[in-house]
């Protein structure tokens, strides 16, 4: 997996491309949890859950059924008001949600994402998987660690700094 900084970095360039002048800070809060959240599933290792399992890492969390469900949780739970259409606001955060299985798909480690879960435990990856995976835990902190960051550098944030100022200049001319 990409670390969880490179998931909200690279969802947040997504999101700079929507318009939403209703409590930004919000917005941009939630944008970063549901680009993180699929990663909540390492907790099950604690519990003695397989990786390979469906309730493993890039178990059911990281499914598209789970991306549709946080949006339409997030933009319900939310965003009670009707400033901003529902259906909008539950594809953006599924959206955002889905971002971290496809970054996930182009990792060079793990045993691949199940996208299609729950109604497929087959995993995923990409055929061209360029960034480096990212030890969990402690290990973040070591050699490995840093290259990891090294390649999310060059693979995410050079393309999300890329997006966002793309999206950035298409809302001026807008």
């Amino acid at each position: 997996m990409p670390t969880i900084f490179s998931h909200a970095i690279f969802a947040s360039s997504v999101g700079s491309a929507f318009r939403l002048e209703h409590d930004r800070a919000r917005f941009w809060i939630l944008t970063a949890i549901c680009a993180m959240l699929p990663d909540a599933d390492v907790i099950s290792f604690a519990f003695g859950v397989s990786y390979g399992s469906m309730f493993g890492h890039r178990g059911i969390t990281h499914s598209i059924i789970f991306a549709v469900t946080i949006g339409i949780l997030v933009s319900v739970l939310f965003y009670p008001g009707r400033e901003i259409p529902k259906w909008k606001l539950a594809l953006y955060f599924g959206l955002v949600t889905a971002t971290h299985p496809f970054l996930d798909m182009f990792t060079n480690g793990g045993r691949g994402v199940a996208l299609l879960a729950p109604f497929s435990g087959e995993r995923f990856f990409f055929p061209w998987r360029p960034i480096e995976v990212s030890p969990i835990g402690l290990d973040f902190f070591s050699d490995r660690g840093f290259g990891v960051i090294a390649s999310e550098i060059i693979w995410i944030w050079v393309p999300s700094a890329i997006i966002f100022v793309v999206a950035s200049l298409v809302r001026r001319r807008s």
